[in-house]
């Protein structure tokens, strides 16, 4: 199979070159696709724009080429939707006046192929709960009134309500549909400064969403919490959502309101996404009858790790103090595996990672499409070698490691009736 390029004039009609072969990004390097990198365009894909960026292919003769003709050619990509994991980024050249940064999606490399567009992707969870035509539905603004009028001053609904509506958070929507997973956002602070962060600016980059401005009442969480855990389907409560901190800063009275909580509704996962860096914080609310934690990590190698997190007051040796703690309570752990192709796939990285899931008490990988400009993170990391492709990196993780689940949600993990 071979994938032709494809690419958007200025009107932003999308074409193809029938001359020249698709080429995505792998690390810093252009690469032809491989097939099985490809998958046709899942549903739920949006086609898009890559600000500022030409775009090339490869000619007959196997060197790389601008895509020439009449009118501009802008390299186009595909935002996935969730439970797709990107295998490639688009390849292009950045116009002269491209200087700015890309915004923080999760850009990945299209290619067409007998009539159909195809995406660098490889799908590594069911889709179902997480496709996009559950969301955003004509009768959400109704749900969320409803909540809004049953809870008139409760400030965490309202963050919710702005996340459901103008960032189309999932979760936050999630908690108006009562189903499924629903975020609760407690904690403004962070004791980290990722580089590809959604809720914070930094290095020049404006966040899509703006972070918690309060911290809430022990009543507030409870009741956001008892009424998704009692009245979802298949419920989970997750503290630590995009438009916060890290959740285990606020312990003391997260551990509270896990205990009454857990007093009134007897169903259901209590989840927490942090950095694991607190691990006194993380022990309080495991302590308390957390189920589950994820645990967001960029590299299992700590210059690679610093250098992505910066770690204020913690170093990768509290991460696993962490989750052994957490373990030690019961608590399922997920790695929040950061994905990105030409590094994730790296020899070395890999093999890091297998070493840290060997020694730490791991149960599941969960892939996630780190959005960040390629440039901005390569100037800030080092690319030591050529990756290996991520298709190879999740093979040799099911067989190097076979007790891992692999995924990219979390899954239903706590009380049933």
């Amino acid at each position: 199979m071979i994938f032709y390029t494809l690419y958007a004039n200025d009107r932003g009609e999308l074409l193809d070159d029938p001359y020249l072969q698709m080429l995505g990004g792998s690390g810093d390097k252009w690469v032809a696709p491989d097939p099985e990198e490809m998958t046709p365009l899942p549903e739920g894909a949006s086609l898009v724009t890559v600000p500022r960026q030409r775009a090339v292919g490869l000619d007959g003769y196997g060197s790389p080429k601008l895509v020439s003709g009449d009118e501009a050619a802008w390299a186009v990509a595909a935002l996935l939707p969730q439970g797709f994991t990107r295998t490639l980024i688009p390849a292009g050249v950045r116009a002269e006046n491209g200087n700015g940064k890309l915004p923080l999606l999760g850009y990945a490399a299209i290619g067409f192929y007998d009539g159909q567009i195809y995406a660098a992707a490889l799908q590594t969870d069911e889709h179902r709960k997480w496709h996009p035509d559950n969301f955003n539905t004509d009768d959400l603004p109704l749900k969320i009134k409803k909540f809004r009028t049953k809870y008139p001053r409760n400030r965490i609904y309202a963050q919710l309500e702005q996340c459901a509506a103008e960032y189309s958070c999932f979760t936050a929507q999630n908690i108006f549909y009562r189903r499924w997973e629903g975020g609760i956002p407690t904690e403004n602070a962070c004791n980290a400064c990722c580089l590809g962060c959604i809720s914070e600016d930094h290095m020049g980059i404006l966040s899509p969403q703006v972070r918690l401005s309060f911290h809430p009442e022990l009543e507030e969480i409870c009741a956001v919490g008892v009424e998704h855990l009692a009245k979802a389907e298949d419920a989970i409560i997750s503290f630590g959502q995009g438009c916060e901190g890290d959740p285990a800063l606020n312990a003391e009275l997260l551990a509270a309101a896990i205990r009454k909580i857990r007093a009134a509704a007897g169903t259901g996962t209590i989840n927490m996404n942090t950095n694991a860096g607190y691990a006194e914080g993380v022990k309080k609310m495991c302590a308390a009858g957390l189920d589950s934690m994820r645990v967001s990590i960029f590299s299992c190698l700590s210059h690679n790790y610093n250098k992505y997190h910066n770690p204020r007051g913690y170093d990768l040796q509290t991460v696993t103090d962490s989750l052994k703690l957490a373990k030690e309570h019961g608590c399922f752990i997920a790695l929040n595996l950061l994905t990105f192709p030409g590094f994730t796939d790296m020899e070395s990285e890999i093999e890091a990672l297998l070493a840290f899931v060997s020694k730490n008490p791991v149960d599941m990988i969960q892939f996630r499409n780190l959005n960040i400009d390629p440039l901005q993170l390569w100037q800030q990391i080092d690319i030591s070698e050529e990756g290996t492709g991520i298709v190879n990196l999740i093979r040799v993780l099911e067989t190097e490691a076979p007790h891992l689940r692999l995924g990219s949600y979390t899954p239903p993990v706590g009380k049933k009736i």
